[in-house]
């Protein structure tokens, strides 16, 4: 990915979300190591899939972005289960997403003949939902360079949803529709159907890059 080009779009989109939230910010770590990837791996007993691996190792160990909008910001039909940008790329947060998608796997949702609890399977956790929802890689496609997915752990409208044809194409459409979420409810807004991940140049999209960007 051009990730010079992801940390352009997401500072400029914390730029204009500082009219709302003066708090909102977007940071960047430096890049892992060896020793930190091969830790996260034996922590977790699996090889991290490719994709993600050489996100870390090229690009960054973590990457975050905080913002909550204002109550008294008025948003349009279609967009006012927005409420925030927040999204973490992170070597503890991998951990902790594929720890907890695992646990849901093993706990509650371990009918792999069941529609709704194989959805839960053969994926990789990268990001915990504060709902209790888990987004993750769908390793099921492939393993180098997965689609991903989002898996809700109660009967949410997104569960199973695509919302990246890969990772580098997620994080890049993600910064490009301001970052929102990271609620399947956040997310649906800019999906035009379950399997071609989130569309920043949908209609949603571009009325929201308006609104927001208008008001700076």
């Amino acid at each position: 990915m051009d990730f010079n080009k992801f940390k352009n779009i997401c500072m400029e989109w914390v730029d204009a979300y500082t009219k709302f939230d003066k708090e909102a910010f977007f940071s960047v770590k430096d890049k892992a190591s060896e020793e930190e990837i091969a830790l996260l791996e034996k922590d977790l007993s699996t090889e991290i899939p490719k994709s993600l691996k050489d996100f870390f190792a090229k690009n960054s160990k973590s990457v975050e972005m905080r913002m909550f909008l204002s109550d008294d910001i008025e948003l349009p039909e279609g967009l006012q289960e927005i409420f925030s940008a927040c999204f973490l790329i992170d070597l503890d947060e991998v951990l902790e997403a594929e720890t907890s998608r695992r646990s849901w796997a093993a706990e509650c949702f371990n009918n792999i003949n069941d529609e709704y609890d194989k959805v839960w399977h053969n994926k990789f956790g990268i990001m915990t939902v504060a709902n209790g929802d888990v987004i993750a890689l769908d390793i099921s496609v492939d393993r180098d360079n997965p689609p991903v997915v989002y898996l809700s752990h109660d009967d949410g409208e997104g569960h199973g949803a695509i919302i990246g044809k890969t990772f580098d194409d997620f994080l890049m459409n993600l910064a490009s529709i301001g970052g929102v979420g990271n609620e399947d409810w956040q997310f649906l807004p800019f999906i035009d159907n379950m399997k071609d991940g989130l569309n920043p140049n949908c209609e949603n999209a571009i009325k929201y890059r308006h609104l927001i960007m208008e008001n700076v």
